[in-house]
């Protein structure tokens, strides 16, 4: 059984790659000085890392490392 589900896993994933694709995006600008090289390099990241980090959070579902034995045993009893 596994403690956080998959739609709380996109929702973090969708979260979590605004504020990284916002934060890239004025990176592009800034170091190139074009807006709109930034733009496309937002783009492409916002797909890329949206995937990424979706498999990775679902990865660290199944690891067990620091999760309190109490909780373990709790979920898995489920």
């Amino acid at each position: 059984m596994m403690f956080a589900s998959k739609s709380r896993s996109l929702l973090k994933t969708i979260s979590w790659r605004i504020v990284g694709t916002l934060d890239t995006m004025a990176l592009g600008w800034i170091i190139t000085g074009s807006p709109l090289v930034g733009l496309k390099i937002g783009g492409l990241e916002l797909i890329t890392k949206f995937v990424l980090y979706y498999f990775h959070e679902r990865a660290w579902v199944t690891c067990k490392y620091g999760i309190d034995k109490n909780v373990k045993e709790v979920i898995e009893s489920k």
